[in-house]
């Protein structure tokens, strides 16, 4: 079908059903995070999932591929990317599965209605404030950084969205973890899974991958790490299994 693609955009493979994805270079692009975010997240059969803050729609897309749930909406403050994400839904033919809405994270459970989601997934701004920001209206610095939406923003609906036991997934950056399980424990979303993501064996790790419960008990499993490269340029075994390149 005709996927409308605009000036200097361009149609990425996902590796998966023979899904696409329509992508801007100028703008910010998924990245590997997101793609372990989507293998990370379980989402059962008949669950309904959230994904906020959704770019060009990576993450739902990937899920109905990954997962046997029922629906998915991506939620998306800026525009373009949401308009983006629409595209690459009708191109897949995924519109009975995958609703892209145009929203603020902050008024998120306003636009759905409290505990309405089985699951919500978010691959957030890393970067606290806007320091070292030159154009705060950015895409890429709206993606990179707290600009428009902070950890307590993410939490606080999360936990008005979520069913009781519901499922909170995350990825983000180590340095801010003791941060995260402590406000995660304050929003009412208990952590029960989390796995560290090194690029090398021998290098600290770059990400982590969480699971929250609304409402559970508190019990974590830390699964064992991923390492992401063998050696510079050549990806491990596992990481090619969670793109699913093998």
């Amino acid at each position: 079908m005709d996927t409308n693609l605009k000036s200097e955009e361009r149609l990425d493979d996902l590796q998966v059903n023979g899904y696409e994805i329509i992508q801007h270079p100028g703008k910010f692009c998924f990245g590997m995070d997101a793609v372990l975010l989507a293998n990370f997240a379980r989402v059962k059969k008949n669950e309904r999932a959230l994904d906020m803050g959704t770019g060009t729609g990576i993450i739902p897309i990937l899920l109905t591929a990954k997962t046997e749930g029922e629906s998915f909406i991506g939620l998306e403050i800026q525009e373009e990317s949401a308009d983006m994400a629409r595209r690459s839904v009708a191109h897949n033919h995924l519109e009975e599965k995958v609703e892209i809405v145009t929203g603020d994270i902050k008024e998120a459970a306003e636009i759905f209605g409290p505990v309405s989601f089985d699951v919500v997934t978010v691959n957030p701004p890393y970067m606290i404030g806007q320091h070292g920001i030159a154009n705060p209206s950015d895409a890429k610095a709206i993606a990179r950084h707290e600009v428009l939406c902070t950890l307590d923003d993410i939490l606080r609906e999360s936990a008005k969205l979520l069913k009781f036991r519901g499922r909170f997934y995350m990825v983000h950056r180590p340095f801010r973890l003791a941060e995260i399980l402590s406000k995660m424990v304050q929003a009412g979303i208990e952590p029960k899974r989390m796995r560290m993501v090194h690029p090398f064996i021998d290098k600290e790790p770059n990400m982590v991958l969480i699971e929250g419960m609304r409402g559970g008990n508190s019990r974590m499993t830390v699964e064992p790490p991923l390492v992401v490269y063998k050696e510079v340029g050549v990806y491990n075994d596992e990481l090619l299994v969670e793109y699913g390149m093998k």
